[in-house]
C-alpha cells in the first residue's frame, strides 16, 4: 500500500473527516499537526506551495483539501 502523509492541524474539519475515512477504512497514515510543529508547517509550505490543509500525499501524488473520491482512486478502493 502507498505510503500516506497528511500536513493538518486540530480544529480543521476536512481534515478531520480525512482521518476518519483513513480509519475506517484501516489506511495507516503519518499525520503532522502544522499548528503545533513549525518545521513540519515550512515542511508542508515548500513541498506544496499550500497553506490551507488538509495536504494529504498518497504516494508522490499530493491532495489537497479531503476529496474522498480521489483519494478513493488513488488508493485503489
Amino acid at each position: 500500500m502507498k505510503k500516506v502523509i497528511m500536513y493538518s492541524t486540530p480544529t480543521c474539519h476536512f481534515c478531520n473527516l480525512a482521518k476518519d475515512f483513513f480509519d475506517a477504512n484501516k489506511i495507516k497514515y503519518e499525520v503532522y499537526n502544522v499548528s503545533a510543529d513549525l518545521e513540519k508547517r515550512k515542511e508542508m509550505i515548500e513541498r506544496s506551495g499550500q497553506m490551507g490543509v488538509p495536504v494529504i500525499y498518497i504516494g508522490d501524488e499530493m491532495v489537497v483539501g479531503f476529496d474522498e473520491e480521489k483519494i478513493r482512486g488513488m488508493m485503489g478502493i
